[in-house]
């Protein structure tokens, strides 16, 4: 019994869900947005790192922001051949995969504000893909029965190898370095205006550069020795 699988992603089905991520960025900033604005009508004379850590500790009360989502489309065949006999099925697999922060591991440490250029920079942790949602009725099955597909159970063999191998493609395309780019690059925008928006509202000019744990070393010219909670943490 010979029987041979072949797996095919279809990138050009790949679809970027803005709506449902731009709902959750303004929920996730208004939330934020408040928690800093209450804290700061209790101070007297806000500066910048007072700001900063309030907003540092409205994001982590937020828990997890996601601000990406896409949806991809998995196309997978497998063949079995038996006794001469052979039957072959395909699956269509759609899925939509969320990226979010672990804003709860976001510590003081983490942001940093450069006086001299009025800087604030912000270092976050990696964004990490949810595990595949299968609309389960949006799943189609082609194929080629034959005697052997009719007769025996092989078909449905087929099937849950091809669903295991489906799950398993759309990983593959979520974790593609374009995909990510691009969610980095919304969650960069939401955190960035979440911190900006409390300084703006104080009335205090400031650029907010946002950064991940995981891009490599920071090519950009922060004040690194500098963050807001006064510790030095370059001996360390």
């Amino acid at each position: 019994m010979a029987r041979e699988h072949v797996g095919r992603g279809d990138a050009a089905n790949f679809l970027v869900k803005v709506g449902g991520g731009l709902a959750l960025v303004t929920l996730f900033l208004l939330g934020g947005l408040w928690l800093v604005s209450a804290y700061i009508k209790r101070t007297v004379d806000p500066s910048p790192v007072t700001i900063a850590s309030a907003s540092v500790q409205g994001l982590r009360e937020q828990n997890k922001l996601s601000a990406f989502q896409a949806s991809f489309v998995a196309v997978v065949t497998s063949k079995q051949t038996q006794l001469g006999l052979s039957t072959d099925r395909t699956i269509i697999m759609p899925g939509t995969v969320d990226y979010s922060v672990d804003l709860a591991n976001l510590r003081q440490r983490d942001v940093v504000w450069d006086a001299k250029t009025k800087t604030l920079g912000v270092t976050l942790p990696p964004v990490t893909a949810s595990p595949p949602r299968i609309d389960l009725n949006a799943v189609r099955y082609y194929g080629h029965s034959g005697i052997l597909g009719t007769f025996t159970s092989a078909g449905e063999k087929l099937d849950a190898i091809n669903r295991d191998a489906g799950q398993k493609e759309l990983t593959h395309q979520a974790l593609q370095p374009e995909t990510m780019k691009l969610a980095r690059d919304a969650t960069r925008r939401a955190v960035e205006r979440s911190f900006a928006l409390p300084l703006k509202a104080a009335g205090i000019t400031a650029t907010v550069r946002v950064r991940f744990a995981d891009e490599g070393v920071n090519d950009e010219v922060w004040d690194m020795s500098k963050p807001i909670d006064g510790v030095d943490y370059s001996g360390r």
